[in-house]
């Protein structure tokens, strides 16, 4: 992997004021790491339109095949900006220079579809997301976390539904994708009453896949899925997670003729080849860049 490291091309990443990227050539992870620490990383209009940005950049890199998300800080994500009025008005994208009540509400609409398409840029990405949540996971937290293909945390968070405590229906991604991961009751429950779930609670209903005892605990554990994860075939595990998505949206017969067409034209990848070769050989397979 020392190798590999020197002989790659030197990966500049951009600069963002709200989120850090990196990337390790070597173990093929990328890190998309969410940076307001003294704000407990709440979401304000820069982050808002950082996260697809940053998200489609480690997705165009040819070394990545694995995305964490993190944050800073105690927190992971403490939702929406709301420390001022200014702050709560451009979050809801009341444009108060609008007169005509239809305009208004047709400025509103796309508002709101731009704020959508900011996360759902974790389910368009090719790569697996990873999260990684510590502390605070709330509201806009949530949205965020429950468009990553997978969630793990660590003992001291906690994660809450928290907008009809705002006054406002939920409208990010939560409602439409918290039901597929605990169940519609348990999610219908959590949103109604904003109440906030503990790290067991979350793992024992299905909202994270495992948790650590601690921050730095969380950070290796992420790491060493990430790391595990980004070994194989990365056109299997891209096509494994098309073909997940596909299933949750669509029904059972659909889902088994999506995943036909798809393997009938990746099943004759070099990667299958690799990997039955390496496993005769009883060596690790090395696979190409997607």
């Amino acid at each position: 992997h020392s190798l590999a490291r020197l002989l790659s091309p030197m990966i500049v990443p951009p600069r963002f004021k709200t989120v850090v990227v990196s990337v390790d050539a070597g173990s093929h992870v990328g890190t998309l790491r969410l940076n307001r620490p003294s704000k407990s990383n709440a979401i304000d209009g820069d982050m808002w339109a950082e996260i697809p940005k940053a998200v489609q950049w480690l997705d165009d890199q040819a070394e990545v095949r694995v995305v964490v998300v993190t944050g800073a800080g105690k927190n992971f994500c403490a939702g929406i900006d709301v420390s001022s009025p200014e702050s709560l008005t451009s979050q809801l994208g009341q444009a108060t220079a609008v007169k005509c009540p239809g305009r208004k509400a047709e400025a509103l609409f796309r508002h709101i579809r731009g704020l959508q398409d900011s996360f759902t840029a974790f389910e368009r990405c090719r790569k697996p997301v990873m999260c990684a949540v510590q502390g605070a996971c709330f509201g806009g937290g949530v949205d965020m976390a429950v468009a990553c293909d997978v969630r793990y945390c660590s003992a001291d968070a906690r994660f809450c539904v928290k907008e009809v405590d705002l006054a406002i229906t939920a409208d990010i991604g939560t409602l439409q994708r918290l039901p597929t991961l605990v169940g519609h009751g348990v999610a219908t429950e959590m949103a109604l009453t904003a109440r906030v779930v503990g790290a067991e609670e979350a793992r024992a209903i299905g909202l994270v896949t495992e948790v650590a005892p601690n921050a730095a605990a969380l950070e290796a554990l992420a790491g060493e899925r990430a790391r595990a994860l980004a070994s194989k075939s990365p056109l299997a595990v891209l096509g494994t997670k098309q073909a997940m998505l596909h299933a949750r949206d669509h029904s059972v017969r659909e889902g088994l003729e999506f995943v036909a067409m798809m393997n009938s034209a990746r099943l004759t990848s070099e990667d299958l080849g690799e990997a039955m070769a390496a496993k005769f050989a009883r060596r690790a397979p090395t696979f190409s860049k997607l």
